[in-house]
C-alpha cells in the first residue's frame, strides 16, 4: 500500500461491491480518501460504505446502478463530471464476463457485457478528464488484465475488452501526462475472487501458483498511478509474461492458450 499522504483525496470505483473494487474502496479509505461506489447489488455496497465509514471516517456514496444501462451510466457520469466534488482518482474496475462460443448466447447479453467492460470506461474516463486537466491534477486507473495479450476462446469478448482497454488506457496515458493526469492501466493475473466462480469459468487446469490475493494487485495498482506509470502488472509470476507473449509467435501463443484453457 502506498504511504505518506494519498495524492488522490476522493475517488470513484466501479465494480466496487466485491473482490478487486471493494479491495480497492478498502485501502483507499485507510488512506483517507472519500468515496463514490458504484455496483449493481446494492446491499453490498450499503454494508461497505457503512463498514468503511465506521471505520475510517470518510464519506462514502453509493450509487446502485447497472453500468450496462445508458440511462444508470449517464447518473454516474454525471456524478464523476460534478465540479463541486471533483473525482481526483478514477477506477475503472467495473468488468464481467459469460463463458460459451460466440454466437450462442443471447445478442443483449453480449451487447450488455461491451458497455460494462468497455462503454462505461470510456464514458467515465471523458466525464473527469476535462476538470483534471483545468486542475492539473488527477489519475485514472483501468483494471485491465494479462488476457490482454492472449486470444481467449470461450470468453472471447471479455479478451477483446481487455485488449481494447490496455490500449486506450495506453494512448490516454501519452495524451494526459503533460496535463498532470496519471493514467495507468492494471494488467491483472488470477485473482482469488468470486469473479471466475460467478462466470462459471472452469479453473482447474490454470496455475496453481498463478493466484495473487486482491490486497496485492490493489497496493500494486494504486502505487502505480500515484507515479504516472503507464502499467503496471503486478506478481512476479505475471511481470514478465507481456513482453515474453508479445515476443513469442502467434501460433505458439495460441497452442498455449488451447492447452491452458483446454480449448
Amino acid at each position: 500500500m502506498p504511504s505518506g499522504r494519498y495524492p488522490y483525496r476522493h475517488a470513484l470505483i466501479t465494480g466496487a461491491s466485491s473482490g478487486i473494487g471493494a479491495e480497492f474502496a478498502a485501502q483507499l479509505a485507510r488512506l483517507g480518501a472519500s468515496l463514490t461506489l458504484v455496483a449493481r447489488r446494492a446491499d453490498r455496497l450499503k454494508n461497505l460504505a457503512q463498514g468503511l465509514g465506521r471505520q475510517y471516517g470518510v464519506p462514502v456514496e453509493v450509487l446502485a446502478l447497472d453500468l450496462g444501462s445508458e440511462a444508470d451510466l449517464d447518473t454516474v457520469a454525471r456524478s464523476a463530471g460534478d465540479r463541486e466534488r471533483p473525482v481526483e482518482l478514477l477506477v475503472n474496475c467495473a468488468g464481467y464476463t459469460a463463458t460459451g462460443l460466440f454466437g450462442t448466447s443471447p445478442l443483449e447479453r453480449d451487447t450488455h457485457q461491451i458497455r460494462v467492460n468497455v462503454v462505461a470506461p470510456v464514458v467515465l474516463s471523458h466525464a473527469v478528464l476535462e476538470g483534471m486537466r483545468e486542475r492539473g491534477h488527477g489519475g485514472i486507473l483501468h483494471v485491465s488484465s494479462i488476457t490482454s495479450v492472449l486470444p481467449m476462446p470461450k470468453t472471447t469478448l471479455y479478451g477483446a475488452a481487455k485488449a481494447f482497454l490496455s490500449a486506450f488506457g495506453e494512448s490516454l496515458h501519452m495524451e494526459t501526462r503533460a496535463d498532470g493526469v496519471h493514467v495507468t492501466t492494471v494488467r491483472t493475473g488470477l485473482t482469488r475472487t468470486e469473479f471466475h466462480k460467478v462466470a462459471g469459468v472452469d479453473t482447474s487446469g490454470l496455475p496453481p501458483l498463478g493466484w495473487l490475493e486482491p490486497e496485492r494487485v490493489v497496493a500494486s495498482a494504486l502505487r502505480a498511478v500515484a507515479k504516472g506509470r503507464p502499467f503496471v502488472t503486478p506478481g512476479a509470476f505475471y511481470r514478465p509474461q507481456p513482453f515474453l507473449l508479445g515476443a513469442l509467435p502467434r501460433s505458439v501463443v495460441r497452442s498455449m492458450v488451447r492447452r491452458t484453457y483446454r480449448i
